[in-house]
């Protein structure tokens, strides 16, 4: 009695097994139930919803799995979390200037995230930063706060700049960045012409780089930005026009996801001394830009992994903090204010992709037979005889053996020489063999380093109702990781060892990397799945996710639901939005359904005449035809 107790599992053992603790910032957990809940503002609330109660109340609204489900206080909180941050490393360190933090819309661009941002923003005046004209619109429509910044980056044409421009008379903080020596004429003359003069900002082009997927955002080859001798050009040229006044800023980005607090400070350091050579210059000057960086702890190890982050919010800006004071003081020069873009640790958090699995292929070899026939070919035999041999002193060795024979008896097969029916007798003594491989290697010290692959290899597959490449497409273009865990069931023991695969029919949309404290997963522990409905969660999916999602096998957008909790934990639907439906798709597709309908409608006609179909079947494959056009792209309950 006493060892079953012992044994028992529980939701805490579930809790440890997926990290959650570590990855989720506060924001979630799980249940003495076994289910995900998650603490929208944050890990000192007592305020919590249960994920699977979401999705039950979806089902009654009628929305199918899978669902992106966006929680508006997880926005709020970050938001207090990135602002406070800086202004209790300001009190702290004596500061002398202020901080201001602006989202780039690139990194979500749905309006009710740029609205919640904003509007939790507005006691920080937090602004935007827009990378293209359509950006620079919808920053100019919905930031009304005249003390918040909006910031132009990106490639500039004439009308790009009218717009900034435009934006500056109505008494908006509108800095426009010039990344390219060639974009400073065109700016002066359209201000010139508009009688404005305009907010400046300078990229600097550092030769310190962030290393990982990013690297590229960074040093002497990259995209954007001024080097040292074009940047003396650009103060020459305002200089002359008597407009080096209107040089405010100076800018760089080191990268989306800057993993390790070293690479900031040395990246800060150098934009820095560009800083006070411009102050020396005579620019302006009063802005600081640090651009983006600021990391997400995605697999929760606390480290300098390209998916995690081996500092936290705060240090991060008491280190941004001290290194300006440092250096700024050392030349006699006022601080500035400082600025960030931080947009992926502002929204990462408050999106989670839930959906449910439709099917599950276990991977379970056929018993192996006692005897072989009496014709079989001595390579079968062989196999078999690895198969009863094995042994805890002989894997490798026995390894070795099985994939031997195994390739032994497929040429055989291609040259004729034995059966189907012995190389499905092979097939399955190999893969019996594999799996008693595995068995006896669990849990030992050393694993030689061809059988630490064995374990996906005979892993489950677990079909999900999702598209990697609509929902998390960032996991199949640079292998980013994302935590992934079942949302109910935690308090029972996970006892399959599973790869997950979507619905497209890619071979590429399955996902076979999962987060680990301390290397990367292979496999994925999930519960026995009995033909109930099993939901998975797929989390901190709210950076770039749904921007640069696409529509593969023409899966569309999931449904998706905004929501906003209070004190007492009640929920709001604050919004939700249908998926994408078929007519859809194909409209964007160019298609057009209504003629398409016109075009089956003949074609059963057509059958009806020629006597094979039925007038029954008629009305019915019209009606399915029309109901499929109508319907949800992925599949519906």
């Amino acid at each position: 009695m006493r060892q079953e107790a012992l044994t028992r599992w529980t939701a805490e053992h579930s809790a440890e097994l997926y990290g959650i603790r570590n990855w989720g910032g506060g924001y979630f957990d799980v249940s003495p139930g076994g289910e995900v809940i998650v603490r929208p503002n944050g890990p000192r609330s007592s305020t919590e919803v249960s994920l699977t109660h979401l999705v039950a109340e979806c089902h009654e609204r009628g929305l199918n799995m899978p669902v992106l489900i966006r929680f508006s206080n997880i926005l709020a909180s970050r938001i207090k979390e990135i602002n406070e941050s800086f202004r209790n490393a300001i009190a702290e360190a004596g500061y002398q200037g202020e901080y201001r933090g602006v989202f780039p819309i690139k990194v979500n661009q749905q309006c009710e995230v740029v609205a919640d941002i904003l509007e939790a923003g507005r006691a920080y005046h937090h602004g935007i930063e827009a990378g293209s004209k359509a950006e620079l619109l919808v920053a100019i429509t919905m930031m009304r706060d005249p003390d918040a910044f909006i910031i132009c980056n990106g490639y500039k044409d004439e009308e790009y700049i009218d717009t900034a421009l435009h934006s500056v008379k109505m008494g908006t903080r509108t800095v426009l960045v010039i990344e390219m020596p060639s974009e400073l004429d065109l700016i002066l003359e359209r201000a010139e012409r508009m009688k404005v003069r305009p907010i400046l900002g300078v990229r600097a082009k550092l030769s310190s780089r962030a290393g990982g997927h990013w690297d590229s955002s960074g040093g002497d080859r990259s995209k954007f930005g001024l080097d040292a001798s074009q940047i003396i050009g650009l103060v020459d040229s305002l200089r002359r026009k008597g407009m080096l006044d209107c040089l405010r800023m100076l800018h760089y980005h080191l990268g989306s996801q800057v993993s390790d607090i070293r690479k900031v400070r040395i990246a800060l350091q150098e934009a820095c001394r560009f800083y006070v050579e411009l102050v020396r210059e005579g620019a302006g000057m009063g802005l600081l830009n640090l651009g983006g960086g600021l990391a997400v702890d995605y697999d929760g190890s606390h480290t300098n992994f390209e998916c995690s982050t081996n500092y936290t919010t705060s240090e991060y800006a008491s280190d941004v903090v001290e290194v300006v004071m440092k250096t700024l003081d050392a030349c006699g020069v006022p601080h500035p204010t400082l600025v960030s873009e931080s947009g992926r640790a502002t929204v990462a958090h408050h999106a989670v992709l839930v959906f449910n699995v439709l099917h599950v292929r276990r991977f379970e070899p056929l018993e192996t037979p006692e005897r072989l026939p009496a014709h079989a070919s001595v390579a079968l035999e062989n196999m078999k005889e690895v198969c009863d041999s094995l042994s805890p002193r002989n894997v490798q060795e026995s390894y070795h053996d099985a994939v031997y024979y195994r390739d032994e008896v497929r040429t055989m097969f291609l040259q004729g020489n034995v059966s189907l029916r012995e190389r499905a007798m092979a097939e399955t003594l190999f893969w019996r063999t594999i799996c008693r491989i595995q068995a006896l290697t669990k849990g030992r010290k050393y694993i030689p380093d061809e059988l630490e692959g064995l374990e996906p290899v005979i892993a489950d597959v677990y079909y999900g109702n999702f598209s990697v490449f609509q929902s998390i497409p960032d996991f199949w273009a640079i292998d980013q990781l994302f935590p992934i865990i079942p949302i109910h069931r935690l308090n029972q023991r996970p006892s399959r060892k599973a790869v997950l695969a979507d619905i497209t029919c890619d071979s590429d949309g399955k996902v076979d990397r999962f987060i680990d404290l301390h290397d990367v997963k292979h496999v994925l522990p999930l519960h026995e799945w009995d033909g109930r409905e099993y939901y998975l969660g797929i989390f901190l999916v709210g950076a770039y996710q749904e921007t640069i999602g696409d529509m593969h096998n023409l899966l569309g957008n999931t449904n998706v639901l905004h929501v906003s909790i209070d004190d007492k934990g009640q929920v709001e639907w604050a919004r939700q939005t249908t998926g994408d439906r078929v007519d859809e798709i194909l409209q964007y597709m160019e298609y057009n359904p209504e003629d398409m309908v016109g075009q089956m409608k003949a074609r059963i006609d057509k059958a009806a005449k020629a006597k094979l179909i039925t007038p029954k079947d008629k009305s019915a494959i019209l009606k399915a035809y029309k109901v499929g056009m109508r319907g949800y792209t992925y599949f519906e309950q």
